[in-house]
């Protein structure tokens, strides 16, 4: 027994003394760790520097109800006060609850307990007034900082702004996230109960680095326009989702990307980017590679006829028709893409391509429809040209593809298209980003970027833009009917088949209606795409459903921007006679003058107060001596000189003034060149 009681004493000083470190250093690590603290976010703007995305500071807030520095009295004295703040602060629980939440922590002795998560920085700063708690760690308060992702103008873009979620990255959000989170930091925390762990220090261990701040490209009064617009359509034609998307010309900027999709409850809401996404059978939009390969190869011009009969042709077992009965039994080239012939466009290319339709394949790829366009979101649509060696490669597929079917890619992917045309042929990757700034300076820029200098020939380029006005001049998008500008576009209207099923299939199609092109006609500054899916409320044609879209969002950006309006007048000059000119001080007068690019002559250098000379070619300042009338003891003539300066200089020398009217002085009761003396009245009759 007593070896036993030895051996226990002698283990109890080697643990003690001998190993004391290493169970200390054990047990801390077990009560003790660091822990990330989250960076704050780098913020997202628009082109004007309007937010689109920030990360607003939020808290979980706590206390240690058995502070040592918290006495018995001062929690007995305090705590019902500091219940009815806090219920009357969160208004989650009443005050009675949480006076009974305080008293049984401090009973229990326990060290801390969560008041509220999720506090806004502005409630924190009332928090901290609070008694007992505004003596902060000494009154027990405890907070950690969270930092919750906020979209300022909510739908608007959502889907292209994008968020992350664990490993799900989308839109800027996902693709810029490491810019834009920063470097975590650290902060020492206590375990204090199971699972409960609170702050050591009042500080961070290591402070976070913010994220970077992007500033995108997109116009959020553009993009506002864009989304209402397409949202009234897609109402009005009970659709079941739709897109647009606005692109400048020469940089590819994306000045609005809007995406709707009707939800299960009727609404409309941003799900998915369709824009960006969504492959499918663009419909008679694609008509114009299709044109664009036979007039480059030389095949065609825009004068030539070919035959459409009654709007309908066979090929092998299929039979294409046109949405309505041709005007002619032969059009030119020109007229079958101003009303969107499918029998013409076809007749086309099978004529020229049809012993060589890889010919026509390769050309496609040209204009780089066969992949993605590489924007650096993720999520974008892997687009479908078919070769002749495909599977799926059938007799007919040639005269379908010609217009518009058996191949998919992106709106964004037609918009691009289209956008190179009015761009004379270079086409530009569309992009998302213009800059990245850290603490308002700017890190990286991003530059125009450009995927093909020259699609096709100059000379097919002005046949091309020649076509696209054709249609909305005397074709299918005649509808559009905007007289402030003019527009070059193309309608489609695409039957989409559904369920696996031929599209002949009664009740297995859908239809597609679109419209793209770009404004003004005669100088290109924007290119605009609009996709209504499905629309089910009686019209499906792209003039009728998706051209009214583009109609507004045209009109709306076009008075609304200054790149449309001229200058007025030019740089003639605006001025057709010289303007009258009050008396006044020399220096002022010349600050007009010289603002309004005025010629004048000017007066004696000794001069302080001017007129207008008597000069018809130009303004001659001459020098009006009215202060050295005024100190002779003369009251000076003041016709011309406005109510302040008149004043000024009549007070200053003693003479009281009385005002009638508005405006400078037309008569004065006293005339010029009468002697005055000190306290005289004289009454001005302003004009």
């Amino acid at each position: 027994m007593l070896v036993f009681a030895i051996a226990i004493v002698y283990r109890i000083i080697v643990v003690q003394f001998v190993e004391g470190d290493k169970w200390r250093e054990k047990a801390k690590q077990l009560t003790t760790m660091y822990v990330d603290i989250e960076a704050a976010r780098g913020n997202i703007f628009d082109v004007n520097g309007n937010l689109l995305a920030t990360s607003l500071p939020y808290f979980e807030v706590g206390m240690d109800v058995n502070a040592p520095s918290i006495l018995k009295d001062t929690f007995n004295k305090y705590a019902t006060p500091l219940a009815e703040e806090l219920a009357n602060l969160f208004k989650d629980k009443d005050a009675k609850e949480y006076r009974k939440m305080l008293q049984k922590a401090r009973n229990k002795n326990d060290r801390y307990i969560v008041l509220h998560r999720n506090v806004s920085y502005r409630d924190l700063q009332v928090l901290k007034k609070f008694p007992i708690l505004r003596k902060g760690k000494r009154g027990g308060l405890v907070y950690v900082q969270t930092n919750k992702r906020e979209r300022p103008f909510k739908m608007l873009a959502s889907r292209t702004i994008g968020y992350t979620q664990d490993k799900l990255k989308v839109g800027i959000e996902g693709a810029y996230d490491t810019t834009l989170r920063g470097v975590s930091g650290k902060r020492l925390m206590q375990k204090i109960a199971a699972d409960v762990w609170r702050p050591i220090n009042d500080e961070n261990e290591i402070e976070p680095k913010d994220g970077n701040d992007i500033y995108t490209t997109i116009d959020i009064n553009i993009q506002d326009v864009a989304e209402n617009a397409l949202y009234k359509a897609l109402v009005k034609n009970n659709a079941s989702h739709g897109c647009a998307v606005l692109m400048e010309v020469k940089t590819g900027e994306i000045k609005a990307i809007a995406n709707l999709t009707k939800t299960d409850s009727g609404m409309y809401s941003e799900r998915y980017n369709y824009a960006m996404g969504y492959a499918s059978e663009p419909g008679s939009t694609f008509k114009l590679a299709s044109l664009l390969v036979a007039i480059d190869d030389g095949y065609i011009d825009l004068n030539d006829e070919f035959q459409v009969g009654n709007g309908t042709c066979q090929y092998y077992d299929r039979t294409m028709k046109d949405s309505h009965e041709p005007e002619a039994p032969k059009l030119s080239a020109q007229r079958i893409f101003e009303v969107s012939s499918n029998v013409g466009t076809s007749q086309i290319i099978s004529k020229y391509y049809s012993k060589d339709p890889q010919k026509f394949v390769d050309k496609l790829k040209t204009f780089n429809l066969d992949k993605p366009l590489g924007l650096g979101i993720q999520g974008e649509g892997v687009p479908r040209i078919k070769n002749t060696k495909s599977d799926d490669w059938y007799g007919t597929t040639l005269p379908w593809m010609s217009i518009g079917y058996e191949t998919s890619i992106t709106p964004l992917q037609t918009l691009t298209l289209y956008n190179a045309i009015a761009n004379n042929g270079s086409m530009v990757k569309p992009r998302f980003i213009r800059e990245i700034q850290r603490n308002g300076k700017t890190i990286r820029k991003f530059e125009p970027e450009i995927i093909n200098a020259e699609i096709v020939k100059p000379s097919t380029v002005v046949l091309a833009k020649k076509m696209l006005e054709g249609v909305v001049e005397k074709g299918s998008g005649k509808g559009i009917n905007i007289t402030a500008f003019k527009v070059a576009g193309k309608t489609g209207t695409a039957q989409i088949a559904i369920g696996g099923k031929s599209y002949g299939t009664s009740g297995n199609h859908a239809y597609q209606a679109s419209f793209v092109g770009y404004f003004p006609a005669d100088n290109p500054l924007y290119t605009c795409i609009v996709i209504i899916y499905n629309p089910s409320a009686g019209n499906y044609y792209g003039g009728l459903v998706a051209a009214p879209v583009f109609k507004e969002i045209a009109e709306k950006v076009y008075s609304n921007s200054l790149d449309f309006q001229q200058e007025i007048n030019g740089r003639q000059q605006m001025l057709t006679k010289n303007p009258e000119l009050i008396k006044t001080k020399k220096e002022d007068a010349e600050y007009v003058l010289n603002a309004f690019n005025i010629k004048y002559k000017n007066a004696d250098s000794e001069a302080v107060w001017v007129a207008k000379g008597s000069d018809s070619t130009s303004i001659k300042l001459s020098s009006s001596n009215i202060e050295g009338t005024l100190k002779k003891g003369m009251v000076p003539n003041l016709y011309g000189m406005s109510a302040k300066d008149a004043l000024f200089l009549l007070e200053n020398n003693g003479i009281n003034v009385k005002l009638q009217g508005i405006g400078s002085v037309k008569k004065q009761s006293i005339e010029a060149g009468s002697r005055f003396f000190k306290g005289s009245l004289i009454t001005l009759i302003l004009g």
